[in-house]
């Protein structure tokens, strides 16, 4: 186990603590405990092969995350091997800690493994977590372009969304950007479900019009649960925690940069709302 430790301020509470799970092929981890860190957790790490064999652990953390990359290759499609996995082995831990409370980050990869595996779009409004994964609803498609696309685009955050990762972020229109990377990342789904998300308040990001590159249905670019704890989203806000990042940095304004950047606002976001239900 590797972990990522931020110290204890004297007469604080104690620090929360974030799981992120890893796997061969996962290559965005150390970013994802970045941003944890950066928004004051403590951050562990861990292979799904060891949770596997212990899935009780997971009780333990208070924010769990589910990073990008190519999970053992992408063979057979884009997650479905971890997905299958985690089905068969961390599911019902996964299931008790969004019912406790804890909310999930699941960016690109970790987005498709979590809609193969059950996570999301989650229970219908008002059910409870299933011991057993449900059939998946939602995929994440080819481009419409056929084509891997790496690129800034803008984003948009619905002002009805239920998600406690993207609510109220602070940002401008030259800051309402976000960095993508994938070739599977076309948001599909039938009519029923689409007007369900619509209406439950679970889309958490859009694409701009300007910036819809993959061909998502409705420029869904990301979506949450019932609760609003489980995100999943095929851009990268763990590659957007310091304004440094950004692509034009230096021809920002001060009043710009004066709040965290919104990929750190997200961790931070659900830093505080795991602080206050976990109080």
């Amino acid at each position: 186990m590797s972990s990522i430790m931020v110290k204890k301020q004297a007469g604080r509470k104690p620090t929360l603590k974030a799981l992120v799970i890893t796997a061969p092929g996962i290559n965005c981890d150390l970013e994802l405990c970045e941003g944890f860190a950066l928004a004051g957790c403590a951050v562990e790490s861990e292979l799904l092969s060891r949770l596997s064999r212990d899935p009780s652990r997971i009780d333990a953390f208070d924010l769990i995350g589910l990073p990008g990359g190519f999970s053992y290759g992408d063979d057979i499609a884009a997650g479905r091997i971890m997905a299958a996995l985690i089905r068969q082995s961390i599911y019902p831990a996964l299931a008790h800690a969004v019912e406790r409370g804890c909310p999930i980050m699941a960016p690109c990869n970790g987005f498709q493994i979590a809609a193969q595996a059950g996570l999301l779009p989650g229970p219908a409004l008002g059910s409870a977590w299933p011991v057993e994964p449900a059939v998946a609803s939602v995929a994440l498609a080819p481009n419409e372009t056929g084509r891997f696309n790496d690129a800034w685009v803008g984003m948009e955050v619905p002002t009805e969304t239920k998600c406690v990762w993207t609510k109220n972020l602070t940002s401008t229109v030259t800051t309402s950007i976000i960095p993508c990377a994938h070739g599977e990342g076309r948001f599909v789904a039938d009519d029923e479900t689409i007007d369900q998300l619509e209406a439950n308040g679970q889309i958490a990001m859009r694409y701009t019009a300007n910036d819809h590159f993959n061909g998502s249905r409705n420029r869904i670019a990301g979506i949450c649960d019932s609760t609003g704890l489980v995100f999943g989203l095929m851009p990268h806000p763990e590659r957007y925690l310091h304004w440094t990042q950004h692509p034009r940095w230096t021809r920002l304004g001060a009043h710009e940069r004066e709040v965290a950047p919104p990929g750190l606002q997200m961790f931070q976001n659900a830093v505080e709302h795991a602080a206050r239900t976990f109080a």
